[in-house]
């Protein structure tokens, strides 16, 4: 067996008003997590603030339906990154980390887009990583965030283009199965194969999700969204 990491750690520089959104967003997803509904969901996404409402637009039947828009898959609104907020250079800045070993790339730049603008453009990269030294587990890749939206680029991509000119920023986009071991991390369904590497994981229009009937697994299987320029 081996253990599988989508890893990622970087730093970000905003106003102290687009951190406070930030932390905001936070908060919204823990409420989520809890169940908060109704009236009580209302008055929680007030109690946000002002900033939060314009940045995520709720409506009526879904005070958070704003903030849903951030995560590829409905089912899981969780951002997979460990967030820390500490005082910038500047009085009126500051300085949010994000890390972690299954790393969720795509909500996190779509965090990035909505709530910190006067960092734009700016950049992350990630890494597939495995703790055994096996053929084909090891890539990765950079995400731009600019004012025009969010591009993916990935180190299968750069490989494609030197041997055979492909562009960089065309790959497979649509959705993979996943499930998590405590263990040994993301294993991905392959239709062939079973769960197994990134690499060879199938992937799924989003039709075909919502039609594909789940395999049986430890851990609940979930969707997650593979990026343009993923591998």
């Amino acid at each position: 067996m081996a253990n599988n990491y989508l890893q990622a750690a970087f730093a970000v520089t905003v106003t102290a008003s687009e951190a406070r959104l930030i932390a905001a967003v936070q908060r919204a997803i823990e409420a989520i997590d809890n169940g908060v509904e109704g009236d009580e969901a209302t008055a929680f996404v007030a109690d946000l603030g002002p900033e939060f409402a314009t940045a995520f637009p709720g409506g009526d039947a879904d005070p958070f339906a704003g903030v849903m828009t951030i995560f590829p898959d409905a089912d899981f609104p969780c951002l997979d990154a460990d967030i820390t907020i500490e005082d910038g250079p500047e009085a009126d800045t500051k300085i949010v980390s994000f890390t972690g070993d299954q790393f969720g790339v795509e909500q996190v730049a779509n965090l990035l887009f909505a709530c910190a603008k006067s960092a734009l453009p700016l950049g992350f990269q990630y890494a597939y990583t495995c703790d055994r030294l096996r053929h084909d587990e090891f890539g990765g890749g950079a995400i731009v965030i600019t004012q025009a939206g969010i591009r993916y680029h990935s180190t299968s991509d750069i490989l494609r283009a030197g041997l055979d000119g492909t562009p960089t920023d065309e790959g497979r986009s649509g959705f993979v199965l996943a499930t998590r071991d405590p263990e040994h991390g993301l294993s991905f369904w392959n239709n062939e194969t079973g769960f197994g590497r990134l690499a060879e994981a199938t992937v799924f229009s989003k039709a075909e999700a919502a039609a594909f009937d789940k395999p049986i697994a430890h851990d609940e299987p979930e969707w997650l969204a593979c990026p343009a320029g993923s591998p």
